[in-house]
């Protein structure tokens, strides 16, 4: 992991194209910006967190509790 130290107004390149602005600091809370392409998706560590639990539990989810208009490789309308 790499650390830095930064003032605000300074930025932070990650690879070509992505900047990583330090906006303010105010006693124990940091703001930051974050400019990516649109292609790169930037998500709060929480955030993606959940997004991921989701996605796993649609993952494990049965088939066949889906409603049976909802077509699935085993069910074709």
């Amino acid at each position: 992991m790499l650390i830095i130290t930064r003032r605000p107004g300074e930025k932070i390149m990650v690879g070509d194209d992505v900047v990583v602005e330090i906006i303010e600091v105010s006693g124990s809370s940091v703001r930051i910006g974050i400019a990516a392409p649109k292609s790169i998706p930037v998500y709060r560590e929480e955030i993606w967190a959940a997004v991921q639990a989701e996605n796993r539990a649609a993952a494990a989810s049965d088939v066949a509790q889906l409603p049976d208009d909802v077509p699935t490789p085993s069910k074709k309308s």
